[in-house]
């Protein structure tokens, strides 16, 4: 059971991002409209009574020159990594993309090597299992429900994050 539930949290952890992407989206544009709108009918009101909104029309370009400014910070700063990763060798560039898979590969082969080892060892001496009540009880020391939470919250993070990158 605790198997299932890891596997369904680590599928949904994986498209959290998106998720939170898309209503973030949503209520920045539902901000920037509702900004638009009380915008232009302050400027009409101003237009009806002959005044030029000039110092807000002077705010917007500020804030526009903000938002660029920090548009352009971020792209620096990913520029810049990207310049720094075409410096290096392209060993250490690929060693920083292998970083994440290589952390699960290792803990899966971990996984699969103790429990090989524990099933061989079992099966092996023979006096171990007499029953197929000792059989249970072996394969769930084997095949702990701890460890096959861990192992199917990966599977699902990793798996499950190709469908919700998918448009």
């Amino acid at each position: 059971m605790l198997s299932l539930i890891s596997s369904i949290f680590g599928f949904l952890m994986s498209g959290l991002p998106k998720v939170l992407e898309y209503f973030q989206d949503r209520a920045d544009k539902a901000h920037e409209l509702k900004l638009a709108a009380v915008q232009t009918e302050r400027e009409l009101a101003l237009a009806r009574e002959g005044f030029i909104a000039q110092q807000r029309i002077e705010e917007i370009k500020t804030e526009q020159v903000a938002m660029q400014t920090d548009a352009e910070r971020q792209g620096n700063a990913l520029a810049d990594n990207s310049k720094l990763m075409e410096r290096v060798s392209q060993r250490v560039a690929d060693i920083n993309g292998i970083v994440r898979p290589l952390v699960t590969f290792i803990f899966v082969f971990e996984l699969v090597a103790i429990n090989f080892s524990i099933a061989l060892y079992v099966f092996l001496s023979g006096t171990i299992i007499n029953n197929i009540d000792d059989l249970v009880k072996v394969t769930d020391v084997i095949f702990s429900e701890d460890e096959m939470a861990l192992l199917s919250g990966i599977i699902s993070f990793w798996f499950g994050s190709r469908q919700w990158g998918k448009k």
